[in-house]
């Protein structure tokens, strides 16, 4: 039976969370703070347990997701000061040539992003989709939207990627599983959103390149591909080999106890983010003439952006444990069980309302996942959570419009209208997003 009080709590303490963020323009860090107070006093919590569900539920939450998301960025800072994103898209471009251009570009995103933060990558490699465009005179929709498609699905839904990583945590989903279903899930979401839509676009709304960047200025020496690849595949393969060898999938007789107990360290996101950085220092830094005090002010200069982040998941694992120290959580959860919702329904619904109204994907994600953490019954399996995590992945990216800063970015850097911006990048968005929700639906029927 529902408690009108927790109810009232819950939702008082959303609107109070929009209404800081949209019309008081607080930043979403202090206005989760707010909302989690907010829902405590409401609920009749004892004020110096609301201060200690604060701390638990920040401690909680940072003690994993500050260094995955700390380690994950010093990574990508190495990769693109190397000018490694660079060589692999020309490398695809060059592999797949002009006419299927837009598939190489759709696959340069969707590898980059692994490591690089979506606007920095979409910078990055910008000047590749103008000079394509200039010297076969399509419409830069063409390549931009594959591009964008391929950025915009790692960056949500393949950690380790802030996104996923946070969003796994506040749930305690395996990020092994995560990245698998990540990439199954993000393949069509990808191909359907990218090639495919672009192609149609392409048709109906021609743009030019802009002026608005010079065209990149040739790196003297580009780093292999294959290392670059293999650089950005050590951390993803590490933790999806510990996930998989310590299920049930294999038994004790086929890896033995100790090996296992191995590779549970080695493959822990920790770890492997950490022997990923190491061997990208020395091999895209190092062993190529880059000074020690040059990586140290890369790195640290990657902290910058990951600040906020770490900030804002903390504050929805604060906005988490409110929920679950209430007893709003377990009310919510008996009651869906009782009417036969979805969770997965649920989360998918929280997370396209909280994107469509104060735009940021990463916000959505984080309110998602702390609203929908404590709905999950001890018994929930791996698997589930993990798909669960996809879900709010895919409706946190929705309908990208003007209150996202993305939205902004791709218009301004393709040179297009407000309309033309609408019609493109925000359809593809969510294209994207109800492909990744269908795709997680039938995953879940077979798992």
């Amino acid at each position: 039976m529902l408690d009108s009080n927790l109810i009232f709590a819950v939702i008082l303490g959303i609107i109070v969370l929009l209404v800081l963020i949209l019309k008081f323009k607080i930043q979403a860090f202090i206005a989760l703070l707010i909302a989690s107070i907010l829902v405590g006093i409401i609920s009749g919590m004892n004020p110096v347990d609301i201060i200690k569900t604060m701390q638990d539920g920040m401690g909680n939450t940072l003690g994993f997701v500050a260094v995955v998301v700390g380690l994950g960025a010093m990574f990508g800072a190495i990769l693109e000061y190397s000018g490694g994103a660079e060589a692999l898209a020309r490398y695809l471009l060059s592999k797949f040539g002009e006419k299927n251009a837009s598939w190489a570009l759709m696959l340069t995103g969707f590898f980059i992003a692994i490591p690089v933060f979506f606007d920095v990558a979409f910078i990055i490699l910008v000047p590749l989709i103008y000079s394509l465009q200039r010297k076969t005179k399509k419409s830069l929709l063409l390549y931009g939207i594959p591009l964008l498609a391929g950025l915009a699905i790692t960056h949500s839904f393949i950690p380790p990627t802030p996104g996923p990583v946070a969003v796994a945590d506040i749930l305690k989903a395996d990020l092994g599983w995560v990245i698998l279903f990540g990439f199954i899930a993000g393949v069509p979401a990808a191909i359907i959103s990218g090639p495919l839509f672009a192609k149609y676009i392409g048709n109906k709304i021609h743009v030019k390149a802009p002026d608005l960047l010079k065209e990149s200025s040739e790196v003297s020496s580009y780093p292999s591909v294959g290392l670059i690849i293999g650089i950005i595949g050590i951390p993803i393969v590490l933790i999806v080999l510990n996930t998989v060898l310590n299920s049930s999938l294999f038994s004790e007789s086929l890896v033995s106890e100790d090996i296992k107990k191995w590779l549970q360290m080695i493959g822990h996101p920790f770890s492997a983010l950490i022997i990923a950085n190491l061997i990208a220092m020395y091999l895209l830094g190092i062993r190529r003439g880059v000074s020690g005090q040059s990586l140290l002010n890369i790195t640290t200069k990657s902290m910058e952006p990951a600040g906020i982040i770490i900030l804002l998941t903390g504050a929805g694992g604060v906005f988490k444990q409110m929920l679950v120290n209430t007893g709003v959580g377990e009310m919510m959860a008996n009651y869906f069980t009782d009417v036969g919702v979805s969770v997965f329904v649920f989360a998918f619904v929280v997370a396209v309302l909280v994107r469509v109204l104060q735009g940021s994907a990463t916000v959505a994600m984080i309110t998602a996942a702390g609203i929908c953490a404590p709905l999950l019954s001890v018994n929930v399996s791996e698997v589930d959570k993990a798909l669960l995590v996809i879900v709010i992945a895919s409706g946190a990216s929705i309908l990208s419009h003007v209150n996202d800063s993305g939205f902004w970015l791709v218009s301004k850097y393709l040179g297009l209208t407000e309309k033309q911006t609408f019609k493109s990048w925000t359809v593809m968005t969510t294209l994207l997003a109800l492909v990744g929700f269908v795709t997680v639906n039938v995953i879940s029927i077979f798992v």
